[in-house]
């Protein structure tokens, strides 16, 4: 068990409020848009871990800070994770790659993506939510990856196909694809598109109406949903994983 207390301050690129059951967290860099990187990847497994085992945590509420959910856009990426990869480097981002997804998958109550601007980078987390709100002014890309010179392999090959469909998921993949909030609504992937100052609201307005539901009405709907989704991870993620750190090693002369 954890408790709010000992995790709320704990990392360096998120801020928490909790407030009636309901949990915001928001993810940050230096109180601006989050800019992917080995902190985030190395501390959001185990913030998601310690929200799945708080009990007191009723929804999740997931959004960004500033005018971007997530950055940055592709060929602006750095290639520093490819250059000079050694196999016990690799074996952090192997790890902590597949606890990622797992770990949020492994939240025991009903999570809300309140999408405030474009996701560059890692687009899967919010939509993965069981509610996906997004800004008017949110964009989706798949950046890290094969346009960045990377193997999409951290769940992206497993997430995107499955919410938008096969052949349209490698598109979106292997070209670089930008979707604006409304082409992500007509493929199913966005719930809701709103102004941005209204995207955050209406996601606690979403929050306090669930969380007014019974507690294990709510724990026990979310594992139902997450079921599918977390077999597929089990099977796919650490393979996807492998194929990504063995693209790696082929260093560009």
């Amino acid at each position: 068990m954890s408790r709010f207390d000992s995790y709320k301050d704990k990392f360096s690129c998120l801020r928490m409020r909790r407030e009636d059951g309901i949990l915001e967290m928001r993810l940050h860099t230096n109180d601006g848009p989050l800019r992917w990187g080995l902190i985030p990847h190395g501390e959001l497994p185990d913030a998601f871990a310690e929200v799945g085992r708080d009990r007191d945590n009723r929804v999740v509420i997931l959004t960004g800070t500033g005018d971007e959910f997530s950055g940055i856009r592709a060929n602006v990426a750095s290639r520093s994770l490819a250059q000079g990869i050694t196999a016990r480097a690799y074996d952090r981002v192997h790890w902590e790659g597949r606890a990622l997804l797992m770990n949020l998958l492994n939240i025991e109550c009903p999570v809300i993506a309140a999408i405030n601007g474009p996701a560059w980078r890692h687009c899967e987390i919010p939509l993965l939510s069981d509610i996906v709100l997004a800004s008017d002014t949110a964009q989706f890309q798949d950046s890290a990856h094969f346009m960045s010179g990377m193997l999409p392999g951290d769940g992206m090959h497993i997430v995107m196909p499955l919410l938008m469909g096969m052949n349209r998921g490698r598109y979106f993949l292997l070209t670089g694809q930008t979707l604006s909030a409304y082409e992500a609504q007509e493929l199913g992937l966005v719930n809701e598109v709103l102004p941005a100052n209204q995207v955050l609201a209406r996601a606690w307005e979403h929050a306090r109406l669930l969380a007014a539901r019974p507690t294990l009405l709510l724990r026990y709907t979310r594992l139902m949903f997450t079921e599918h989704l977390r077999k597929r991870m089990q099977d796919l993620l650490g393979y996807g994983l492998a194929m990504e750190g063995l693209a790696l090693m082929e260093q560009p002369e």
